[in-house]
């Protein structure tokens, strides 16, 4: 009996992170540059003695959908879409080196150029952080071009070049901060044929729909189990009644 609500509960537990994971995709339908995350559920035995009798249900997140995205034309200059399975490196809360497909870019009061979230741009010597100047652009290389305050239009100057990497032949997974990093702790070598388009954004890849049914799939398992750990109860309340002797 007791084994039959262990499953209940391990499959509860289960249900429970696989609606975290759809509910995130959905929360994100609309965030620029998001990869909807895949969860799995995996085996794991229960150690603690010498026969392995037991196993539980683990749900984690183990990768992202890194399909492409819907483009959208913005006409904003500091926009960028990357072309192809690019992503942009960027300085993570912690100081690692972390990679997104955000092209939302911005600049802080400190002329310091960030993704919409926040995260400051990497480029050749670190974050990117731009002089005062009456106009930017992105070239498609990822060259951040200027013209100075007062400088002539047709004399650009290069600031810096944002750092573009491709993951092929290494192995990413996506943190909590939505963040994708390299799983040894790494970090991806800028690849010098990634490019950018300028002026668009790349939409999120999630699917709203096929969310929905699955949020609603995640809800009747989660039902289900409910319903085992009643029929459990029912079972074991027979069993204790069969066994009640009359005074």
């Amino acid at each position: 009996m007791d084994r039959l609500i262990d499953v209940a509960r391990t499959a509860l537990r289960g249900t429970m992170a696989r609606q975290t994971a759809i509910a995130n995709n959905l929360a994100n339908a609309n965030t620029t540059g998001f990869r909807a995350e895949i969860a799995n559920a995996s085996t794991r035995w229960i150690g603690g003695g010498a026969l392995q009798s037991r196993a539980e249900q683990v749900d984690q997140v183990i990768g992202a959908d890194l399909k492409s995205g819907a483009l959208v034309q913005t006409g904003n200059p500091l926009d960028i879409a990357l072309d192809g399975d690019g992503f942009i490196a960027v300085q993570a809360s912690d100081g690692s080196e972390g990679y997104t497909r955000r092209g939302d870019l911005k600049l802080n009061d400190s002329g310091l150029l960030t993704t919409g979230d926040g995260y400051p741009v990497l480029g050749e010597g670190g974050p990117i952080t731009l002089p005062p100047a009456d106009s930017v652009k992105i070239a498609k290389d990822g060259g951040v071009w200027i013209v100075p305050q007062g400088g002539q239009i047709d004399q650009p100057q290069l600031v810096d070049t944002i750092k573009l990497v491709n993951a092929k032949g290494s192995t990413i997974a996506k943190g909590t901060d939505t963040l994708f990093r390299e799983v040894n702790g790494g970090a991806l070598p800028q690849d010098p044929m990634a490019s950018v388009t300028s002026g668009s954004l790349e939409g999120s890849n999630v699917n709203a729909t096929t969310a929905l049914v699955q949020m609603i799939d995640a809800s009747r398992a989660w039902e289900t189990q409910i319903k085992m750990i009643d029929t459990a109860k029912d079972i074991d309340s027979g069993g204790a009644s069969l066994m009640r002797l009359d005074a």
